[in-house]
């Protein structure tokens, strides 16, 4: 989001509950000092920072009285995170959608490693579309988890119509983690990913690549429904997403299914050693 942008948005949170709620700034934005100058200003409670060092911002944050929670891909970036004195990571997992690490590491190896290399909570992302995985996550050391994909198709979410729609009728394998040696990003197939593709097979630079890329692009494709020219950035979860929901429905099912592994978990007879 740009300043202004992100400001209305806040706003908007503030007028419609008086509940805390995060709000999430990629570390990497080139308006990040502003964006920063907006949260404060305007009273948020918490915020989760990815995609850069959390040294830069965190102190500033906790400073004025904000929770700060760190996105990371591996458990020595877990590591770096809670020494930069953060109050949580989000281990984020291979399979998620958008900006992800480098390592390749899924959300089942990941979780694990995370919970036994830090003292400070840890949430997991990446594959989390129900509440089955969310008690899998849980399970694995989690002590919460962060669901993205699966909010993409709801009503209340400000994705594109064309990008909801492309997204419930995603298959197993539409989607593909790439621009590795610019951000990491998964995406769903489309022109531009194959784009992407023909450019990496004519051993393109990273300049050509960023070239390319271009700015705004995501904008394009998610908000603006662009699916042919757009960054598409979505989880490989997607292909269980078959409905637009609203986020309330979403959150009750997520709610029910957790409850009724858990009591599968506790009373199965396969459970029993």
């Amino acid at each position: 989001m740009y300043p202004e942008v992100l400001r209305s948005h806040v706003k908007s949170a503030k007028s419609a509950t008086n509940k805390p709620f995060a709000v999430n700034i990629p570390l990497l934005y080139p308006q990040i000092k502003e964006l920063m100058e907006i949260i404060i200003e305007e009273g948020v409670e918490i915020v989760f920072t990815s995609a850069g060092n959390p040294d830069t911002w965190t102190q500033h944050l906790k400073s004025q009285g904000i929770k700060v929670i760190h996105v990371v891909s591996s458990a020595k970036f877990a590591v770096k995170a809670e020494k930069a004195g953060v109050d949580a990571v989000v281990a984020e997992g291979f399979e998620a959608g958008g900006h992800n690490g480098r390592e390749e590491t899924t959300t089942l190896c990941l979780i694990p490693l995370v919970k036994d290399a830090v003292q400070i909570p840890v949430i997991a992302a990446g594959g989390i579309g129900n509440g089955r995985s969310m008690l899998a996550a849980m399970i694995l050391g989690a002590e919460a988890v962060q669901a993205g994909s699966r909010f993409v198709a709801s009503h209340e979410a400000s994705a594109h119509d064309n990008f909801k729609a492309l997204v419930i009728n995603t298959d197993e394998g539409d989607t593909h983690l790439t621009l590795k040696e610019l951000t990491p990003v998964r995406l769903l197939k489309n022109k531009f990913f194959e784009d992407v593709m023909h450019a990496y097979q004519n051993k393109a630079s990273k300049e050509e690549l960023e070239s390319l890329l271009g700015r705004g692009r995501a904008k394009k494709g998610m908000f603006e429904g662009d699916l042919i020219e757009g960054e598409l950035e979505i989880g490989q979860v997607s292909a269980q997403i078959k409905h637009i929901m609203p986020a309330s429905e979403i959150v009750a099912e997520f709610e029910r299914e957790f409850l009724e592994a858990k009591n599968e978990v506790n009373n199965h007879d396969r459970f029993r050693f």
